[in-house]
């Protein structure tokens, strides 16, 4: 389903969000609290580090909130073997969706078999197990010509989104890169923003672009401010400002 700025009800907003607890100095307790605050939205995931995979898993156990979490994280240059091992145990632990970093470094060398196959071997894994794939390529380091090449190669390998950014390069989500990333992949491949969308008017303004999910942590802020517009009768997208880390 197409997403309209204009159209968009509080619950499917909700949807688009993957409310991220990545940052690393992040307590168990802020994590649970994350959770809490995720099912009180209800947004589509959470998107934790790996070792509190199983901890989101039972903070939000009997809520319709799932638990995502990344692979390869943020450099994308661990080898597949040990992603597939970080993949298996994030399943087994309860994720349903895995946000997997491209190997960058590859990719900025042309050697785009091994980063196809590197992104291969976590989809078909996931998907074996009925498990979705987000690809974050790292725009921030790559040019537009490589940010198409990598488009290619992910759908080629099955991945269920592609996705801008890890949130912690100097640069994170545009509007430019999401359109070109929307405009190079086929429509049962999804566009994921991250890193810098931190306002409402930021996450209408992706959402026009061609987005499906959202990587955020102002998740609060972000549905109070449209339950605000929706009770006062405002709509539209305004001016967004994207830009920096998580």
């Amino acid at each position: 389903m197409t997403l309209n700025s204009k159209t968009i009800t509080y619950e499917q907003l909700a949807k688009v969000i993957d409310h991220s607890l990545l940052r690393p100095e992040l307590t168990e307790q802020e994590v649970i609290d994350g959770c809490k605050l995720a099912a009180k939205y209800n947004t589509a995931t959470v998107c934790v580090k790996p070792c509190h995979v199983k901890l989101a898993a039972e903070a939000l156990k009997g809520s319709d909130v799932k638990v995502s979490t990344v692979v390869g994280f943020p450099h994308g240059s661990n080898l597949t073997a040990i992603k597939l091992a970080e993949a298996g145990i994030a399943m087994d632990e309860g994720a349903v969706e895995l946000d997997m970093v491209l190997n960058i470094g590859q990719l900025r060398s042309g050697k785009t078999d091994y980063v196809g196959a590197d992104v291969k071997a976590i989809c078909d894994a996931a998907h074996a197990r009925g498990v979705k794939v987000k690809v974050i390529f790292e725009n921030a380091y790559l040019t537009d010509e490589q940010k198409i090449v990598a488009c290619k190669l992910c759908e080629a390998a099955g991945a269920d989104w592609v996705k801008t950014s890890t949130g912690f390069a100097p640069s994170g989500a545009t509007l430019e890169d999401l359109r070109l990333m929307r405009a190079n992949v086929s429509e049962k491949v999804q566009v994921k923003a991250a890193g810098g969308v931190r306002t409402l008017d930021a996450l209408l303004a992706v959402i026009d672009a061609g987005v499906t999910r959202c990587g955020a942590t102002a998740t609060a802020a972000i549905m109070d401010e449209f339950e605000k517009r929706q009770k006062e009768g405002v709509d539209g997208a305004g001016e967004a400002k994207l830009g920096g880390a998580y």
